[in-house]
């Protein structure tokens, strides 16, 4: 899967939110219709079997999370769950395809299923031999087992080393506290790293940490963690490429790649994400460039140069190389660099899920899932509270089917519609998506605000440092019913098993939140039926059998 992941520390945050977000691209050649599902624990199966791999892992002992996804509407190849929150505000994006190299490969091959051969009762009949877990399983597997973002990189890297994978990958996790980066290694081993709190993180379908402490992972495990062997995998198959003893492990040079293929499909995209959110801290454009679209020293985490937002993530992860040469719907370069590296906003996206745990908000109505399905440089991205009793069937009754009646093929039709007559059309894609953006942070402050009201939720987390604080006998803080940013956020007010009962109680605030997400929807449909309407009528006046009376 093509995908485009950006990760964003809470310090680095505006609101001092954990962010995670991710584009999921469907495959060359294929576009995936994605529905929007809240999944309760009757409804996840006790015993999983994979359809692509045919590995099955019993799950009859584990009581599950309600947790949201955006599965596939077609389910031959499995669900596909990609990206979701569960009840214990744990976000979990699955996955971000990855890049390797074939030392690594040859040191721990992937687990493929293969076929049975031949016809049972047969002398020379060999029975079929499930692969690992992938991409289809996942977020189904993980997401709604765990109550931190350390457990979910604990579990999958548990599930990893007991069935293997058949495919390199990255997913991520955060809470309210931490963002969890985690990384294939071949077949079994894997590497995950702590997003820094101040930093953003840009993966473009290339291994991408770049400095990892193997003493970290192997001990504390403070920022770090890996499979419990790796230490002996990297020595016994000589994967570290460092030339000095003392120079810090570069996980991208070990277990990483640097091909052409990279350099037209990956490592442009991550400059290009990084030049956007840090434009004056270094030579981007030209010969003296400090790093350019085909460099392979990108860095993996960088500090931004101001806080950022929900619309720098929209923007980033709809971007085309604007004000480049590179740029397809451009006036600069000509059609050689107009269609030399690919661009993050593609014409096969499927859905983009932004994951925001809101550290100022009492627990039920913590998390938001902003979410955008089809072609991101002309679609909206909105907010839905995950912690709910159904999602809206405009973004749940996705079909195979192509209507205008759900949120996917809308999108879709309006941005194969823009494409065609981009100029003319741009004017009103910006407009919906500004007037959209608004109306999402509208809805969020309104709906916090009805939640505010209600009697019986649970206090903010600087309520809570608060009154710690007053237990300590530090000095009486008064009036922290919102978020103050001099607040050290790193206490976790509750345990995971708490936060979960507080959410389960609150059932009237998910009737109020379910209610909230159906109005936003209504809404939204309203305006993306408005710029059908418009977009439509201004690509057939462009057609080119158009012809007036006048013309004679």
């Amino acid at each position: 899967m093509a995908c485009t992941t950006i990760l964003v520390g809470k310090d680095a945050s505006y609101d001092g939110s954990t962010i995670i977000a991710r584009n999921e691209d469907s495959s060359n050649g294929e576009f995936n219709p994605k529905r929007f599902v809240v999944v309760k624990p009757e409804e996840q199966p006790r015993h999983y079997r994979s359809v692509i791999s045919h590995v099955e892992v019993d799950l009859s002992d584990e009581e599950p999370l309600q947790y949201t996804a955006v599965p596939n509407a077609d389910t031959k190849d499995g669900i596909w769950g990609e990206a979701g929150v569960n009840e214990a505000n744990v976000a979990m994006s699955a996955t971000e395809t990855l890049t390797t190299n074939e030392r690594v490969l040859g040191a721990d091959p992937f687990v493929e299923l293969q076929p049975a051969h031949g016809k049972p009762g047969d002398a020379d009949y060999e029975p079929e031999v499930p692969g690992g877990i992938g991409e289809e399983d996942f977020v189904t597997l993980v997401l709604p087992y765990v109550k931190t973002a350390r457990e979910g990189v604990q579990r999958l890297g548990a599930l990893l080393e007991e069935y293997g994978t058949y495919e390199m990958n990255g997913t991520a996790f955060s809470d309210v506290n931490e963002i969890w980066w985690m990384e294939t290694v071949g077949g079994h081993h894997w590497i995950a790293k702590r997003v820094p709190d101040e930093a953003y993180v840009t993966m473009p379908n290339q291994l991408g940490i770049d400095e990892f402490d193997l003493d970290d992972a192997l001990g504390e495990q403070e920022n770090h963690m890996c499979s419990a062997d790796l230490a002996e995998f990297i020595e016994d198959n000589h994967l570290d490429l460092s030339v000095e003893a003392t120079s810090p492990f570069n996980p991208r040079d070990a277990f990483g790649s640097h091909s052409d293929q990279d350099h037209v499909y990956n490592t442009p995209r991550a400059w290009s994400m990084q030049r956007f959110l840090n434009p004056y801290d270094e030579v981007w454009d030209g010969p003296d460039a400090d790093h350019k679209p085909e460099s392979d020293d990108i860095p993996w985490a960088r500090q931004p140069e101001r806080k950022v937002t929900i619309e720098d993530i929209k923007d980033v992860l709809s971007d085309h190389y604007q004000g480049t040469p590179y740029d397809p719907y451009g006036k600069l370069g000509d059609d050689r660099t107009r269609h030399m590296y690919r661009p993050i906003g593609i014409n096969r996206q499927s859905q983009l899920s932004v994951m925001q745990i809101r550290p100022y908000r009492p627990q039920v109505s913590r998390a938001i899932q902003w979410l955008a399905y089809g072609s991101n440089p002309f679609n909206t991205l909105v907010p839905f509270y995950p912690n709910v009793n159904a999602t809206p069937k405009y973004f749940e009754d996705t079909t195979t089917r192509v209507t205008t009646e759900n949120f996917y093929w809308e999108n879709r039709v309006i941005a194969a519609l823009c494409d065609a007559q981009y100029a003319d059309t741009r004017p009103f894609v910006d407009r919906y998506q500004q007037l959209t953006g608004a109306l999402g942070h509208q809805f969020v402050a309104r709906t916090d605000a009805e939640v505010n009201a209600m009697d019986g939720v649970w206090p903010t987390v600087a309520e809570a440092v608060a009154e710690a604080a007053a237990d300590a006998d530090d000095a009486e803080i008064d009036g922290l019913d919102e978020f103050d940013a001099d607040i050290d956020l790193d206490v976790q007010p509750m345990e995971p098993d708490e936060i979960v009962e507080a959410v389960r109680a609150n059932t009237a605030v998910r009737d109020v939140l379910t209610a909230a997400n159906e109005r936003l929807a209504e809404r939204l449909k309203a305006e993306t039926d408005k710029l059908l309407d418009t977009v439509l009528y201004t690509t057939s006046m462009k057609m080119k059998n158009g012809f007036h009376l006048s013309d004679f």
